[in-house]
């Protein structure tokens, strides 16, 4: 099972293994106080495929598109996390205010078909 959770909310026994799927430091998040067993900032989007997007829900499906093309490219990037919900539960953690147009989101939707 993967789920997400912004970085700013608690974590929780239910978590599971908890990865920060940003390719960016979270603001205001010393990296002592953040509970992840992991930080994947390669599963991230490049910086310039976020700089394009912004969060902008009109430009939501060719992000996605665009994004999981990188993915392809780089597999080794996102299997442990295929592998780690395979045993049980992930937490995609993620710093946007946006909690529908946003990386975790989409990487969430990409590693699910991936389980298939």
């Amino acid at each position: 099972m993967i789920k997400l959770k912004r970085v700013y909310d608690a974590a929780d026994t239910t978590d599971g293994l908890r990865f920060l799927v940003e390719r960016l430091w979270p603001r205001g998040i010393k990296k002592i106080d953040l509970k992840m067993d992991e930080w994947l900032k390669d599963t991230g989007p490049s910086h310039e495929l976020r700089r394009w997007f912004a969060h902008d829900p009109k430009k939501w499906d060719d992000f996605r598109k665009r994004y999981f093309t990188e993915l392809d490219s780089r597999p080794e990037i996102w299997q442990p996390l295929v592998t780690a919900a395979k045993h049980g539960t992930v937490t995609l953690i993620y710093s946007s205010r946006e909690p529908a147009y946003n990386n975790a989101v989409a990487l969430k939707e990409y590693l699910e078909e991936k389980i298939k």
